[in-house]
């Protein structure tokens, strides 16, 4: 992390004495302050898995997201830097004490049932089936089968070089946030015999990496979110980017928002409806603290905060029903993207409807009609298409969202 992130980090403490938090499209639902050093979470059904640094891993009900609760703890013997689930075992990357596996089973008493003392610092952990990838910093990839989880052993190792911080899974391949030395992609086709096969050099720190469909989504330190498509893993090609104000550490994906964990910032929403053109469509500051770890389940994001806690958001559009859906009949959505010019369905606009295109906070910026809609004089940003029926009309409106690019 360069010179931004210490510009970010005074600016946010000076913002935590002189103003309220701000935020844009994110609602902050509940906290659970239990968590005090928080830097790793995952969220499986009620309950949130929080690996807590000193304070091991925390078990955390949010059945009522308003009210989150402390309902087990075990402690580790290291510093619990992030965790994954595999059925009732937790696997704990626990920094120089390796990776933990802890029965929860039980969610209100965790209990340690097994071990392995990687050669180096674990940072981050990643499960599939059997396997538990770990981010080993200068260890590398370690690579440790739980087919016994009261005896893990270790079944294969790639030497990343510098510092493996971030890992990730999609089909036979594992994507390694390494440090300066950006994303590496490792072929597990073979567990035991790991191989790389391709390189992606990230303009800044790669610390956290998440997969989804051909695309590696990368918090990427001060460079903030880059979009790399990995259609063909043996050739890694960045094809957009958003930058965030403070330093990016972690991002998670839900539909098409990206949701980073941004160190001195917060919580920060970006649109990858159009991976080329990732745009931020809202936010959450949480000055004074440090963002850490970001997790999606259902409709709602939960962020690691280090002296924060678990703090639980759901994030919408301010004055835009978008959950609103066309009914039977009704006309059909307009383009999810739209690049200089917006192309509106004849059927959308009849004599009994009109339609306007909306900001992201609900302010009406053009009128539309069937057919082609000049664009261009609008910033990139998330939009909504509005389609409102006559006063004589009984029928719902419909809102469409449409991602515009310049």
């Amino acid at each position: 992390m360069r010179r931004k992130t210490a510009l970010v980090m005074g600016l946010a403490v000076l913002a935590g004495f002189t103003s309220a938090q701000e935020s844009l499209g994110v609602r902050l639902m509940g906290r659970c302050s239990a968590a005090t050093d928080a830097h790793g979470v995952v969220v499986v059904g009620d309950y949130a898995y929080v690996a807590d640094g000193y304070g091991g891993l925390r078990v955390i009900s949010v059945a009522d997201r308003a009210h989150p609760v402390e309902v087990g703890r075990c402690d580790t013997p290291g510093y619990a830097e992030d965790v994954a689930l595999n059925g009732d075992y937790a696997c704990v990357a626990d920094f120089d004490q390796g990776l933990r596996v802890i029965s929860v089973a039980d969610p209100a008493h965790p209990v340690e049932i097994g071990y392995y003392d990687t050669p180096a610092t674990a940072f981050g952990v990643a499960v599939n089936g059997y396997h538990v990838y770990v981010a080993d910093f200068n260890g590398g990839l370690r690579i440790i089968s739980v087919a016994d989880p009261t005896n893990p052993i270790e079944v294969g190792h790639y030497d990343t070089q510098p510092y493996a911080r971030g890992v990730a899974l999609s089909g036979d391949y594992v994507y390694v946030a390494n440090s300066f030395d950006g994303l590496r992609v490792i072929s597990v086709a073979d567990p035991t015999n790991p191989t790389e096969v391709s390189h992606f050099q990230t303009p800044d720190d790669a610390w956290g990496v998440a997969i989804v469909s051909e695309y590696a989504y990368v918090s990427a330190s001060d460079a903030g979110l880059r979009v790399v498509s990995v259609a063909d893993p043996a050739n890694p090609v960045e094809v957009g980017y958003c930058d965030t104000p403070g330093s990016a550490t972690a991002v998670a994906l839900g539909g098409d928002s990206a949701y980073v964990a941004d160190w001195g910032c917060g919580l920060r929403v970006i649109s990858v409806a159009a991976p080329t053109d990732p745009v931020e469509v809202g936010y959450y500051v949480v000055p004074l603290y440090q963002a850490r770890d970001v997790t999606v389940s259902g409709d709602h994001i939960y962020l690691a905060v280090s002296a924060g806690g678990l703090q639980i958001f759901e994030s919408y559009v301010p004055g835009v029903g978008e959950g609103r859906q066309h009914t039977a009949g009704s006309s059909p959505p307009t383009p999810a993207f739209a690049r200089g010019v917006l192309h509106l369905p004849a059927s959308s606009v009849g004599h009994e409807t009109s339609s306007v295109l909306l900001d992201i906070s609900g302010r009406k910026v053009l009128g539309l009609k069937a057919g082609a809609n000049d664009v261009r004089a609008l910033a990139s940003g998330v939009y909504f298409v509005r389609i409102e029926p006559s006063a004589a009309s009984r029928e719902p409106l419909a809102t469409t969202k449409v991602v515009v690019a310049r």
